[in-house]
């Protein structure tokens, strides 16, 4: 097991062990967001057309609340240098993706990357893919665009995570899934002891996420599934963009016809299984 591999594996087991405190939510309910449906707005209403679109899958990016939310990016866009008044992150879905300083040289990342802004901090944003669509979350709002002349240290640093750099545990590593190739890893923790992870699922797949989470939320970054649970009447095509989330006990049922990837933000441990 490699090094990296080993410190991943002791995050996802102090995160089991310690969430298991948290009070629980008796009175389970759940959300369901069709890419489709959401409603487009800007990123940035002050520069009109010349902005990115932006869709809140939950939450409210005007006002001093959590928010997740879907930005897409025309070919080419690149932004004028700025900073944020928070910090925020950023997972690809689709196109290509690049965040940094303003001189740095361009890495683009791919469907699966994943990034962290930290408030204050000059940089650009630009895109390279035909199409271009990330998920983007904060912790606090509003989220808003401010001059890099209003530039800050808020302590925190940036991440820019290339799906390849990515290391990836299975059921051998993680107490957090279980059966066939289904993969997980942990990407952020927060002083609330929120987290951020990822999982894997193979073409296939046929399953349960199950949670007890007083916060559960999930995006659909690539791939395919089908998604049902207690509260949906039939399935539910999800495709990359696709939201869905839950409070108390709750079990989401999937299947994919080909690989996929899902966000998962939680306040709790949750477990991820295939049936046999």
């Amino acid at each position: 097991m490699t090094v990296i591999k080993v410190i991943i594996t002791g995050i996802l087991s102090v995160f089991c062990i310690s969430t298991a405190a948290l009070p629980k939510n008796k009175d389970a309910q759940s959300e369901v967001v069709i890419v489709e449906d959401v409603h487009w707005g800007y990123l940035n209403p002050l520069r009109g057309d010349k902005s990115p679109g932006a869709a809140d899958l939950w939450g409210d990016r005007t006002k001093s609340v959590a928010t997740g939310m879907l930005v897409r990016f025309n070919l080419g866009f690149s932004s004028p240098p700025h900073i944020h008044n928070i910090t925020y992150r950023g997972v690809v879905i689709k196109g290509m993706m690049h965040n940094d300083t303003p001189n740095a040289e361009k890495m683009w990342m791919p469907p699966g990357s994943f990034w962290m802004q930290p408030a204050g901090q000059n940089h650009i944003t630009a895109a390279n893919g035909k199409a271009n669509l990330i998920y983007l979350e904060i912790d606090k709002g509003p989220y808003l665009v401010k001059p890099s002349a209003e530039h800050f240290d808020n302590g925190e640093r940036p991440i820019n995570q290339h799906k390849s750099n990515i290391v990836w545990l299975n059921q051998d590593d993680s107490t957090w899934v279980k059966g066939g190739d289904v993969e997980i890893t942990a990407l952020w923790e927060n002083a609330d002891k929120l987290r951020g992870s990822m999982i894997k699922i193979p073409a296939g797949f046929n399953g349960k996420l199950k949670t007890d989470a007083s916060e559960f939320r999930v995006v659909v970054i690539t791939g395919e599934v089908m998604y049902k649970s207690k509260e949906t009447t039939e399935p539910k095509k999800l495709l990359p963009g696709s939201y869905f989330s839950s409070t108390g006990k709750f079990q989401h049922m999937l299947s994919a016809s080909e690989p996929s990837t899902l966000y998962i933000r939680s306040g709790s441990d949750f477990h991820v299984s295939q049936k046999r």
